[in-house]
């Protein structure tokens, strides 16, 4: 099959299109047809081996997985034993560790759902990631609910156009912070107010936020706090590409934020998203009710893929790109 693989660390170069071994579904897993993979941050991540901590988990000289892609949509091709959720002909959406830009990857069965019946599998595909990491910064560590002010900062991106939708659906106010050419976006995707950061700072109406998302931006706590009211709620989501070799961006989620959190009454929270099927299947509720839909920028072809990762990193795109598969057979 054909697939977009690495074998050392590096910028989007190192990224090829090879012909590797179709995998086999293991026992709890589903061999999938990979129409459709999303692209987002932890992709460069996993290409580059930054932060360096990073590596502990994915290979300290070169990945231990070759395959790049987190994201996919797609069609179950085969099931290995002790699967009971899905079958093949299923139209699911989710994640993989074994990487998605392949014609066929294998996944866990928890680490799956049903495809949104709305959606095209490029939609779809856009979803998983950054939208599971969304619905646990909105729902679970910003405990947003109705009547609440919510600030989301990068709310043109990945992560930040699904937070936006999550929480109005679940009754938030919400002003959102993002560039000009990105504002008529958030406010499709339902902002009450915009706040162009290249123009006005975020701190121009003073503390009035019951919660603040920030999502991958590099501003000091001492900011972010300003805008809180004095009980309020700052989540932390990723970090910036350029921070320190060792913790990247992260080091305000992991480091600074729980340890002011110890002498404020604010609740400082960095999020770590965990990709469950449950997850899933809450997004595809949504989505099929007409609440959230993913907001695509572009799409590439397999071939592409470095190329996606390069606008990713580079232009900072307007919601989510998606690297379209033409899949194979898998005999």
């Amino acid at each position: 099959m054909k697939a977009i693989a690495q074998d050392r660390y590096g910028p989007a170069d190192v990224l090829g299109l090879r012909d590797i071994d179709v995998p086999t579904a293991g026992a709890g897993e589903v061999l999938v047809q990979v129409r459709a993979a999303g692209v987002d941050p932890g992709v460069w991540i996993c290409m580059t081996g930054r932060p360096y901590l990073a590596r502990l988990a994915m290979g300290l000289r070169r990945p231990k997985v070759a395959v790049r892609g987190r994201d996919l949509a797609g069609v179950v091709a085969a099931v290995g034993a002790g699967v009971t959720r899905f079958r093949p002909g299923d139209e699911v959406y989710g994640t993989s560790l074994r990487g998605t830009y392949a014609e066929f990857t294998a996944a866990p069965q928890q680490r799956l759902a049903l495809k949104p019946a709305n959606l095209s599998f490029e939609q779809a595909a856009a979803v998983p990631v950054s939208g599971m990491t969304a619905l646990q910064a909105v729902r679970d560590s910003g405990a947003v609910r109705a009547g609440h002010r919510v600030l989301v900062i990068g709310a043109g991106g990945g992560v930040g156009s699904y937070v936006v939708q999550l929480a109005k659906a679940y009754g938030a106010h919400v002003t959102a912070v993002c560039s000009a050419p990105k504002a008529d976006l958030v406010r499709s995707l339902g902002a009450d107010d915009v706040v162009d950061y290249t123009r006005d700072g975020i701190d121009r109406d003073g503390a009035r936020y019951d919660v603040v998302i920030d999502t991958g931006g590099d501003r000091p706590l001492s900011v972010l706090r300003r805008v809180l009211t004095p009980r309020g709620t700052l989540v932390l989501v990723g970090g910036a590409y350029d921070g320190s070799p060792l913790l990247g961006g992260y080091s305000r989620q992991m480091l600074r934020a729980p340890l002011l959190a110890l002498f404020v009454g604010q609740r400082l929270r960095g999020l770590t998203g965990r990709e469950r099927a449950e997850h899933l299947d809450e997004l595809r509720r949504l989505i099929e009710a007409g609440a959230v839909m993913p907001a695509v920028d572009r799409t590439y072809p397999l071939a592409g893929a470095p190329d996606a990762i390069r606008h990713l990193t580079g232009n900072r795109p307007a919601g989510k790109l998606v690297v379209a598969v033409t899949a194979g057979d898998p005999r």
